[in-house]
């Protein structure tokens, strides 16, 4: 059996994320479950437990070896990391019976900027690992390589298509003053304002689902 991209997604409500903030409010994290073994999912995949705990022991120590492991906002489809859209770095990822329980912490880029306000916004995120690995005849994942989990965004309504939040910004009038907006709140506080305007301008197209 050959290699393969292996990118699975878990939905706002598997995922389960919880936003908890530092006491002087600076940084902002998000914990859920990133991946679930045991079960088939809907890509109809099964990741054995044992593959799960091997994955979650390599991140471990890349976490260790390298303070973190960054992810992206919306997952690409390969197996690099984007730079310019890394929004988080994930700094814990542990086993809990079936699942790897993980810990983000959101960045001050321009992703992890848009992150931020999204989840203040009360839009659903969830997550998507990204890897490769063998995949045979019944589903079962073998030899899985774990690279990250991304954050995605997907509609809250179960039946419609998932938009995500690049393309979303490519689609809206407003998507290049979010972008630009982004950078500047590192340098100018000021730009906090504007840019949560822009962002609920956004969220208020319908181009992008959020929770109500």
């Amino acid at each position: 059996m050959s290699q393969q991209l292996l990118f699975e997604e878990l939905s706002p409500s598997q995922a389960g994320l919880i936003r908890e903030s530092s006491s002087d409010g600076v940084n902002t994290w998000l914990n859920g479950i990133f991946m679930q073994g045991g079960i088939k999912n809907r890509n109809g995949r099964l990741y054995p437990i044992n593959e799960i705990q091997a994955a979650v022991n390599t991140a471990q120590l890349h976490i260790k070896e390298s303070n973190g492991i960054f992810g992206e906002l919306d997952h690409p489809q390969t197996l690099s990391i984007n730079l310019d859209r890394i929004s988080h770095v994930i700094t814990e990822l542990r086993v809990e019976g079936n699942n790897a329980i993980g810990k983000a912490k959101l960045l001050s880029t321009p992703m992890g900027n848009i992150a931020k306000e999204l989840v203040e916004s009360g839009v659903a995120l969830g997550v998507s690992s990204r890897g490769a690995g063998q995949v045979n005849e019944d589903g079962g994942v073998q030899g899985f390589n774990f690279v990250t989990v991304d954050i995605v965004a997907q509609p809250s309504a179960p039946n419609a298509y998932p938009t995500t939040v690049i393309e979303s910004l490519d689609m809206a009038k407003n998507g290049h003053n979010i972008l630009e907006l982004s950078e500047a709140v590192k340098h100018d506080p000021s730009a906090q304002k504007f840019f949560k305007q822009e962002i609920e301008k956004w969220l208020n197209t319908g181009l992008f689902a959020k929770r109500k």
